[in-house]
């Protein structure tokens, strides 16, 4: 029987990937509350960097918007599942993940038009847009979001009628939802869909001459981009139980933008390697006290300027090098078997 072309071998990324959630799994047993919350909020937002990487890496459409993504998913979470909420607490959290993911699609779909308009930094413009009148909303709308005071009582999952309270069995729920996420994200990537979103980003009239539907795909990569900051919402409110419209505001966008570019857009790992970057590393250099912000930033600038590619470009650099050394080691053998 012939196997699909998808799954015709195991290639690295997928071998890191599934290697990775089996150490992932383990490792964190003796972590204490504040360990777990932020190895978990690394995976919640490397499913958001997941989505503006697809967007932004391999489609090439620049957005600013996916902590907005991020805010309605959350949101949209709290509203079915916090206790007084559209459904309540209990079995309501695959649910709201659907309805979330939904929503956000949808919502992609629309802010994805102007892409077919403009391009560049004109459409980073309109995200910023929608990103702003977002926030507002989160700020102001009390009624529905409840503005700066935020939206509390917000229960985690029940998993087979138990409750995810504690923060280990959370962090494996958390860990099992991303990789799920990460393998529908590898294999798109590999399917006939991601060969076209690249084509989208190296030459769209390239890829419009080879048939490659240049509007729906920009849509498609917009509306996916966007689900994912949605299901990484809906993980997101149930993991700090509190929401305000503080961690969606704009400067949150920027820093998902920086996730992508430090971890290497384009690169299937890069947004694990880039969320621990820009969410993780700063928690380590809290212990330097006040210098943490100022060491962290020059560790981005340093970053960027050896490797534009971003930290996966350093392994690429590695990997190519061994490669140059192999060949010109090889012609050094034919020429001093052809000398003798």
């Amino acid at each position: 029987m012939t196997r699909h072309p998808v799954f015709s071998r195991i290639d690295a990324n997928l071998a890191t990937l599934l290697i990775g959630a089996v150490i992932l799994w383990f490792a964190p047993a003796g972590l204490k509350s504040y360990g777990l919350y932020v190895i978990s909020l690394w995976l919640v937002m490397s499913i958001a960097a997941m989505g503006l990487n697809l967007t932004l890496g391999y489609a090439g459409l620049k957005s600013l918007a996916q902590a907005a993504f991020l805010g309605i998913g959350a949101y949209t979470t709290a509203l079915i599942t916090a206790k007084g909420g559209i459904i309540g607490p209990g079995w309501s959290w695959p649910l709201a993940f659907v309805v979330s993911g939904a929503i956000t699609f949808f919502a992609g779909v629309i802010l994805g038009f102007p892409a077919l308009r403009v391009k560049f930094h004109y459409l980073a413009f309109v995200t910023l847009s929608f990103a702003t009148v977002m926030f507002l909303i989160f700020r102001n709308e009390q009624w529905l979001t409840g503005g700066v005071y935020g939206f509390s009582n917000i229960p985690r999952p029940s998993v087979m009628g138990s409750k995810l309270d504690n923060d280990l069995a959370f962090f494996r729920f958390v860990l099992v939802v991303t990789v799920l996420l990460s393998l529908a994200m590898w294999w798109m990537l590999r399917s006939p869909w991601g060969r076209a979103f690249t084509a989208l980003r190296e030459n769209p009239l390239r890829a419009a001459s080879l048939g490659i539907n240049l509007r729906a795909y920009t849509l498609l990569a917009f509306a996916i981009g966007s689900a994912y900051g949605g299901f990484a919402g809906a993980l997101y409110a149930p993991l700090v139980e509190f929401i305000d419209p503080a961690p969606f505001a704009i400067s949150a966008s920027f820093v998902l933008l920086l996730t992508v570019v430090v971890g290497g857009q384009g690169y299937f790992l890069g947004p694990f390697l880039g969320a621990a970057f820009s969410y993780v590393l700063p928690e380590v250099l809290r212990a330097t006290g006040g210098l943490y912000l100022l060491i962290y930033a020059a560790l981005v600038l340093i970053l960027l300027l050896i490797t534009p590619q971003g930290i996966i470009g350093i392994v690429e650099k590695m990997r190519e090098n061994r490669r140059q050394k192999a060949a010109q080691e090889q012609r050094n053998a034919s020429k001093v078997m052809l000398e003798a």
